[in-house]
């Protein structure tokens, strides 16, 4: 081999070898209604970067329990803005590393065509025997749809259909087997290709908070190159793209 291809072959491995140097790997914990989105991120994300993300998904109550009772999770992807900020404020998570990634929207869905019409009015009718929600004490979309049944004045009389889901996952998949005939849903987990099967009414913002979702890096994540680089690239235009596609807003 000449000296010059034999320098160019060294190079290159040195060069490969320091970028796996660098890799490292990251562990989420995931709010649920951001599941396939962050399915698809963390794929570009490990593209770009080297660095590998090990996601574990479901609802923001329990993760904060778990990151609690020392879970290795290295950054919180929550479904609200206020655990993020109650782990700052209790000193176990970064202060200052939280920022607003998506903002969620609620959707009462029905995985059947002409069951939820375009105004909700379903709710007032009460004809089925099922309505799924998510924990609401667990999961902000859950509360959320509390909160959205009350202002319609519906809360009350729906009592007796409501079944609870452990997160907003469990949820869409009492509603998707048919166990409820309908629920309420994030619109991230039934917007296909800018298109909902079955039926579904998106519920206008006037009626719930905002269901803002912030990233916060935690304790075991601090000063980990990887940890700060996914927050970082959930800033980026390309990670945007992708969230904006499941239906969610941006701040």
């Amino acid at each position: 081999m000449k000296p010059s291809r034999l320098i160019s072959v060294l190079l290159a491995g040195l060069l490969a070898a320091a970028s796996q140097a660098q890799a490292d790997e990251v562990s989420v914990a995931v709010a649920a209604n951001f599941t396939a989105p962050m399915q698809k991120i963390a794929v570009e994300f490990e593209k770009d970067t080297g660095h590998k993300v090990i996601s574990s998904f479901g609802a923001t109550g329990k993760f904060y329990a778990q990151i609690k009772n020392g879970a290795p999770f290295e950054v919180l992807l929550a479904a609200d803005d206020e655990t993020p900020a109650k782990l700052v404020k209790e000193n176990a998570a970064v202060a200052g590393s939280q920022f607003t990634y998506a903002i969620g929207k609620l959707v009462l869905w029905s995985a059947k065509p002409a069951v939820v019409d375009g105004a909700g009015d379903v709710l007032k009718h009460a004809g089925f025997d099922h309505l799924a929600i998510a924990n609401p004490k667990l999961a902000p979309y859950g509360a959320a749809a509390v909160e959205t049944m009350k202002a319609m004045g519906v809360y009350d009389r729906l009592q007796p259909n409501i079944v609870t889901g452990e997160s907003i996952a469990q949820t869409y998949q009492f509603i998707s087997s048919g166990n409820a005939l309908l629920g309420f849903v994030a619109l991230s987990q039934v917007l296909k290709d800018g298109k909902i099967d079955g039926s579904a009414w998106v519920v206008p913002a006037k009626l719930y908070a905002p269901i803002r979702q912030d990233g916060v890096i935690l304790n075991k994540g601090k000063g980990k190159p990887a940890a700060e680089a996914l927050l970082k690239y959930l800033k980026s235009d390309k990670a945007k793209a992708v969230i904006t596609s499941f239906g969610y807003e941006l701040s």
